[in-house]
């Protein structure tokens, strides 16, 4: 089992974040979350505190681009693994995090991240122990 944290809560994750302007996630990302994001899309991501800093000038519309970018290559990478939806994507987080900032938009939109985030963890631990099992 290489991912232990499958069952993240994304509402709540997205509660805290928002109530926190975005403060939480800088604690929350770089203890784990970033190394396992870059693990299943196969490449480096621009550190959260880096697209934060960048986003106070941008009223964060930086940050959120920066993540509405991760969104969508989380949904490729559950489409290539033949995952069902629903899955989160760019549009999806980019306009619940605009259009519903002042309701539960951001919390709506975390939650469908971690989602296809906790489904996709799943199916690779699963492709991990049927590895394990074949070479046994």
């Amino acid at each position: 089992m290489r991912f232990k944290q499958t069952r993240r809560s994304g509402f709540l994750l997205g509660f805290i974040d928002f109530f926190t302007a975005g403060l939480f996630f800088l604690f929350y990302m770089p203890f784990g979350l970033q190394n396992e994001l870059e693990e299943i899309i196969g490449h480096k991501v621009q550190p959260y505190w880096q697209a934060y800093l960048w986003g106070i000038p941008t009223l964060f519309i930086y940050t959120l681009v920066w993540m509405a970018r991760i969104a969508q290559e989380i949904r490729e990478k559950a489409i290539a693994l033949g995952i069902d939806g629903p899955y989160t994507s760019w549009k999806h987080m980019f306009w619940w995090n605009m259009l519903g900032c002042l309701c539960c938009g951001p919390m709506i939109a975390t939650k469908r991240f971690f989602d296809t985030l906790n489904r996709i963890e799943t199916e690779l631990n699963r492709e991990s122990n049927r590895l394990q099992r074949k070479a046994v």
